[in-house]
């Protein structure tokens, strides 16, 4: 089968195609034929090792993982002995582990095994594979962050970084729990983001959010480029921010996320929860009720992901950006 691999950590050219051995499915596993899959900001930080810590986490001389991408949409090809929940040619979507596995990532291929019980479901109705496929990460990682917020009913939350692919699933999901919410963007995403339901949408270039007289129950910075102590004046007393990203703030925020649990009125929790199958059955719900979709801002074919992976790194894509493996057509 075909696979983007990679023997190195480096810039995008350590990526290059090839054919590897297809796997084959344990007795609780499905073998998945993949359509899609998306190239993520996690993908980018494991290939290159950085921040450095990722060297601990995945190989410190060379990578652990040789084929990269966690979401991802397809076909059962196969399943094992005790699988009762998928038959061959069910169409399915889901995620594969970046954490806590020998098994992590292998999306960014023809082929990938899954735990039939994990974070996998059948695709939901009237979606296409790409569609399927730019769900999960974005879509539990929202999850994730919203119930680090403690976020209810009539509360009101900022996502800063409302345009990626984790803030345009926040967006949407914070107003599908009733929340008012205030999105931040740049100025090409301000449409986009207001038609994903934000309430009010601030375009960072050209003010501040914290300077509009209003205070909140909750801050989610989606894009790991912000900080508490920039955010603490415009969070109310028992306010909760949650960085998603360690990013450039790493050290402050994990000496606020320590110090905040006993100093002070304000909280840092970090939402650092993977993907579950109870998460992908919501979101599964929710786009067959009409009231979350995924964002896709290009897709590229499998033998681009070095592109795709280019393109990523700027730090300017909206949404989601797409790994078309089936059909080899750029869109």
């Amino acid at each position: 089968m075909r696979a983007a691999v990679q023997d190195r950590y480096g810039s995008p050219e350590v990526l290059r195609v090839e054919d590897v051995e297809r796997p084959v499915p344990t007795d609780d596993q499905v073998l998945v034929r993949i359509h899609a899959t998306t190239v993520t900001q996690t993908d980018t930080h494991a290939r290159a090792a950085r921040p450095i810590f990722w060297r601990f986490l995945f190989g410190f001389r060379r990578p652990r993982f040789r084929t990269l991408g966690v979401e991802l949409a397809g076909e059962v090809e196969a399943v094992g002995a005790a699988v009762s929940d998928f038959k061959v040619g069910d169409h399915v979507f889901g995620s594969a582990p970046a954490f806590g596995s020998a098994s992590a990532f292998g999306a960014h291929a023809e082929f990938i095994c899954l735990r039939a019980r994990g974070p996998l479901a059948h695709k939901p109705a009237g979606t296409s594979f790409e569609e399927a496929a730019a769900v999960c990460d974005g879509g539990t990682q929202g999850l994730a962050a919203l119930r680090a917020a403690d976020l209810r009913a009539g509360q009101r939350i900022v996502i800063y970084g409302a345009s990626g692919s984790l803030g345009t699933a926040a967006v949407q999901l914070a107003k599908h729990l009733g929340a008012h919410v205030t999105a931040v963007c740049n100025t090409r995403n301000v449409e986009l983001v207001r038609s994903l339901g934000a309430d009010e949408v601030v375009d960072y270039t050209r003010e501040d959010f914290r300077k509009n007289g209003q205070t909140y129950d909750a801050i989610i910075d989606a894009v790991g480029k912000y900080s508490f102590l920039r955010a603490r004046p415009a969070l109310k007393p028992g306010g909760v921010y949650v960085p998603t990203d360690l990013g450039p703030f790493m050290l402050e925020t994990m000496v606020m996320l320590l110090a905040t649990r006993w100093v002070g009125r304000r909280r840092v929790k970090f939402s650092a929860a993977g993907p579950s199958r109870p998460d992908v059955l919501v979101l599964k719900e929710l786009i067959e009720a009409g009231k979350y979709r995924p964002v896709i801002d290009r897709v590229y074919p499998l033998e681009q992901v070095a592109d795709a992976h280019r393109y990523v790194e700027t730090w300017q894509k909206t949404g989601n950006v797409v790994i078309s493996v089936i059909d080899s057509g750029a869109r």
